[in-house]
């Protein structure tokens, strides 16, 4: 799995330029494997406790990634990194990029779709860090987050695997996905190479006893745990 150096530009301007050209492209759709069960990714990356403000390039983050199969961690790719950026809005691929494409290559099991904590389509250019990461790795994403960046829609109702449609300038670009009943819904972002439909059935798929799928969960507590015991 290549991670070229190209995709990951260390200068805003550069950056929202790969990015306007990520998100005029329309990548062939992809769909889940036929005969066998899925295999669903997840990556996240944790920064230190007490980090206030927007962070600076050069701050220590430690990133997880995992691929699972019905339950079963296939592999697991744990790493400690440094960002490249402060945050800036629209710009996370920036400050995060680099490090989960490193992580997520170093998986020996690839996954065929990868749970993102970012945004896909719903961003300025149409290019989150869902989106943009799925593009640098050649592999079909989906964004998980807990709110909408720019995109409006009404939250579904109230029972588990509900979904209601997100939209940006008239265009579905993702979906509020109740996850677990009695609790606030997700929002499952169409990456690379997904649509909002694909994103929420991906994210039932990974979804076991808690709110947020297991994937991501399970790369989350990876990541945190590799930091407490820096």
């Amino acid at each position: 799995m290549g991670v070229p150096e190209r995709w990951w530009p260390d200068d805003p301007a550069e950056l929202a330029e790969v990015q306007a050209e990520l998100g005029a492209r329309s990548p062939a759709p992809w769909r889940p494997p036929a005969g066998r069960p899925i295999r669903i990714g997840g990556c996240f990356c944790c920064f230190p406790l007490g980090v206030e403000g927007f962070g600076e390039r050069g701050d220590p983050l430690w990133v997880a990634a995992v691929t699972y199969e019905q339950r079963r961690r296939l592999a697991s790719a744990v790493r400690t990194d440094l960002a490249r950026a402060p945050y800036v809005a629209g710009l996370l691929a920036m400050r995060e990029g680099p490090a989960l494409a490193a992580a997520v290559a170093e998986l020996t099991v690839s996954p065929d779709v990868l749970l993102v904590n970012a945004t896909g389509r719903d961003h300025p250019r149409a290019a989150g860090l869902a989106y943009h990461l799925g593009a640098a790795l050649d592999l079909p994403t989906v964004g998980v987050t807990h709110r909408p960046l720019l995109a409006t829609g009404a939250w579904p109702a109230d029972e588990a695997g509900a979904a209601g449609t997100l939209s940006l300038a008239g265009a579905p670009v993702g979906a509020w996905v109740r996850t677990r009943a009695g609790r606030r819904p997700l929002v499952a972002h169409a990456g690379w190479r997904t649509d909002p439909d694909t994103a929420v059935e991906v994210v039932r798929l990974a979804t076991g006893t808690a709110r947020t799928p297991v994937p991501l969960r399970e790369a989350r507590r990876l990541a945190r745990r590799a930091r407490a015991l820096r």
